[in-house]
């Protein structure tokens, strides 16, 4: 994902920019695309609603991203996205992205490209809903440390990514901790050691 960073950064111009306080909701899922997004500042998180009711988050945008891809030629979203703190934000209408690959038909595969991040990692969450809880945890952990360089959670934010309860979360939050795997700063999660996480990740039996 870092190499998609920041690379929509010089059409911002085209792009019509707001602000959001924390907790406002940017789109809905399954409600019809007006376009999509790029995080300037601030956060976002992503979460998707199964077909039973829960929701669970699947995602977290970082500045310099892209998000809500999938909702372009009023196609539906696939997912929400809701600020989780104050944020700047620019949206992108069909008009205006239709403007920048007629002036600029390269900004065309950055696009492709974080749709095609996006998918894959939907694609993965999927396939892991039904593995074991301590699998699922080291992948998002991973994957948030890959990602965006370090992977801070409290652990209710961490059972929410899960769609589990805090207290099967925190069984395996001590036992990594015993295992030096992580340490806890306050209600924080920093990982000491991302090798055997990994593991985890790839091998729910290692």
């Amino acid at each position: 994902m870092k190499e998609l960073l920041y690379k929509w950064e010089p059409f911002l111009k085209y792009g019509q920019r707001f602000q959001a306080e924390r907790q406002k909701l940017i789109y809905r899922q399954g409600e019809k695309g007006r376009g999509f997004y790029y995080l300037c500042i601030g956060e976002i998180k992503i979460t998707l609603l199964s077909d039973q009711g829960n929701e669970r988050i699947i995602n977290i945008v970082p500045p310099g991203m892209l998000f809500g891809e999938h909702g372009i030629q009023q196609e539906p979203y696939l997912t929400s996205a809701t600020t989780t703190c104050p944020s700047i934000i620019y949206y992108f209408s069909d008009e205006a992205v239709a403007e920048i690959y007629t002036e600029f038909p390269d900004a065309a595969s950055i696009y492709t490209d974080s749709l095609i991040y996006k998918f894959r990692t939907l694609a993965e969450i999927i396939s892991l809903i039904d593995s074991p809880i301590e699998q699922q945890m080291a992948y998002y952990l991973v994957k948030l440390y890959e990602e965006n360089g370090s992977a801070t959670m409290n652990q209710t934010a961490f059972a929410k990514y899960l769609g589990s309860s805090r207290i099967t979360v925190n069984k395996v939050i001590q036992k990594w901790k015993q295992d030096h795997y992580i340490t806890l700063e306050g209600r924080k999660i920093i990982i000491k050691n991302i090798k055997p996480l990994k593991a985890i990740a790839n091998n729910p039996d290692t």
